[in-house]
């Protein structure tokens, strides 16, 4: 006779995974000439040959769906003294872009001032993931901007950084 499966503790889970440090990004596009962005911690690299990158934005984002017409996006990597435009991207239903400087990448995408860098890329494939869809972006340019700067990292809900 098995054990009866207990019920999954989301709460719990989130607290558990929250003991792993990640750094934070802006995900950005510009369809129809408009500038969308939204802040993500679930950035990784994928591949060297080909060069590939992927985040993964929850279903409930308006701001992927927005993005994904316009086939690209691009990725800025926040350094820690940029907290403050972490929490404008994390918002939702207000300009994000009110107080956040920016010019366009090769593709159009927002290239946020100051980040430590920047990659654009190509949609390549989505995945269906839970609550979540994985975007894996083909590179199609990148650079660093910063090369001194500490990165704004994100650990048990709060920010921090080291140097």
């Amino acid at each position: 006779m098995s054990e009866p499966i207990a019920a999954f503790d989301q709460t719990a889970f989130r607290q558990t995974m929250g003991n792993f440090a990640t750094g934070v990004v802006v995900v950005t596009g510009l369809p129809d000439g408009e500038p969308v962005g939204f802040a993500a911690q679930s950035f990784v690299s994928l591949s060297l040959e080909p060069p590939l990158v992927a985040f993964s934005p929850g279903k409930s984002s308006s701001s992927w769906p927005r993005i994904r017409q316009s086939g690209s996006f691009g990725i800025n990597i926040l350094g820690q003294d940029q907290q403050d435009v972490c929490v404008d991207m994390a918002q939702s239903g207000t300009d994000k872009f009110a107080n956040v400087s920016w010019r366009s990448g090769t593709t159009g995408a927002p290239m946020l001032e100051d980040v430590l860098a920047f990659v654009e890329c190509s949609i390549e494939a989505e995945h269906d993931a839970g609550d979540h869809t994985i975007v894996v972006g083909r590179v199609l340019g990148h650079q660093r901007v910063r090369n001194q700067a500490a990165p704004l990292l994100y650990f048990r809900s709060a920010y921090g950084s080291f140097a």
